[in-house]
């Protein structure tokens, strides 16, 4: 079945968000597009992080990428930093978007971008298109895939490359928990006993650093553009702010924390579809990646713990500057009750000593 009706498409700009246009397009020409051209702005509804804008000239079409408003630029929301990954992945590996333009200058917009193409095709989302389905089979099918995905990037070979470059591979578990957990005091707003815990179990149980990777660091359904003739198919992966060089054991995890399973809370399964029937479980993920890569099946509970935690500090990030009123976005009201969620999840890996079917 084709899903061309289902490509990813953008909508109109949410007000509080909305970039001086006659700037931007100044800035673009000659650059980017010609000289008087038009220029049109919409935005990804999706995402919760740095904002995704569709520009429209012509007949041709490019994505922007900036931060948030009150972000911090300088950490995940660094534009150059993303910029400079996907130019350096350009030569070696094919499922990315084309990098066109950084700029550096937050006078044109107020904050630093960059441009890239747009690559056509199926993003799935918090839920599905009305009138699309997808069969069990499919869904088996694009989960392997997604799993194969993050293999096939963790097997980039880091110095051949010069992708090593992103990054600090000794210690980088103990500076990710370290990280993280600062991370999460700076930005905590409500007690939640949970995270408090999670914080103290896995200071106190961090394993050595395993052979390094480049690692995406978000990998999950959102952020891959899936072929509309075929789902089990990827086209690009987006969203590389946090890209590195680093432990692929915590990659996995990330991606575990954001693999909801049919039993989890009900606050996150909009963050991935994988609760859908015909998806791989948690614990089959890891299985399956163990076998891509040609190693051991490893013991994932420390690595799903800091992804559970990690994600909740993303989320409890965001919620502290909706509650800060840095953003209206009415999508971030209720996020603490994500974050709860993220928690107990983590609580329980750590009661029951595994990362699937707590329930």
């Amino acid at each position: 079945m084709n899903h061309e009706m289902f490509l990813d498409q953008p909508a109109a700009v949410r007000e509080s968000e909305m970039p001086p246009l006659e700037r931007l397009r100044a800035c673009l020409e000659d650059r980017v597009i010609a000289k008087g051209d038009p220029l049109e702005l919409l935005q990804f509804p999706g995402g919760y992080s740095n904002l995704t804008f569709l520009l429209r000239s012509g007949d041709r079409e490019f994505v922007m990428r900036k931060p948030p408003a009150g972000a911090n630029i300088r950490t995940a929301h660094d534009m150059g930093r993303e910029f400079q990954v996907l130019s350096l992945l350009q030569p070696v590996y094919s499922r990315i978007p084309r990098p066109l333009l950084y700029v550096d200058d937050a006078s044109v917009i107020g904050s630093p971008f960059y441009i890239m193409e747009r690559v056509n095709g199926v993003i799935l989302r918090n839920r599905l298109p009305r009138g699309m389905e997808i069969g069990a089979t499919t869904w088996r099918g694009i989960s392997e895939a997604a799993v194969n995905g993050l293999a096939e990037l963790h097997a980039l070979d880091i110095e051949a490359t010069g992708l090593s470059a992103l990054g600090k591979p000794e210690g980088y578990v103990q500076r990710q928990v370290e990280g993280w957990v600062k991370r999460y005091v700076n930005a905590q707003t409500d007690p939640i006993n949970d995270m408090d815990a999670a914080a103290d179990w896995l200071q106190a149980n961090m394993p050595a650093d395993d052979a390094p990777s480049f690692i995406h660091n978000d990998f999950k359904y959102d952020n891959l553009v899936l072929d509309p003739a075929d789902l089990t198919r990827i086209l690009a992966v987006l969203d590389w702010e946090m890209a590195t060089v680093g432990s692929p054991l915590m990659d996995l995890g990330t991606t575990l924390g954001y693999w909801a399973e049919p039993g989890d809370n009900d606050a996150l399964k909009p963050f991935n579809l994988t609760w859908l029937e015909g998806n791989l479980s948690r614990e089959q993920v890891v299985e399956h990646y163990a076998r891509k890569r040609g190693i051991d099946v490893p013991d994932m509970l420390f690595y799903y713990v800091f992804g559970s935690f990690k994600i909740g500090v993303i989320v409890q990030q965001i919620y502290a500057r909706y509650r800060k009123g840095l953003t209206e976005d009415p999508r971030f009201a209720g996020l603490i009750h994500v974050v709860r969620a993220l928690a107990a999840n983590a609580a329980r890996a750590v009661r029951f000593k595994r990362i699937s079917n707590f329930y």
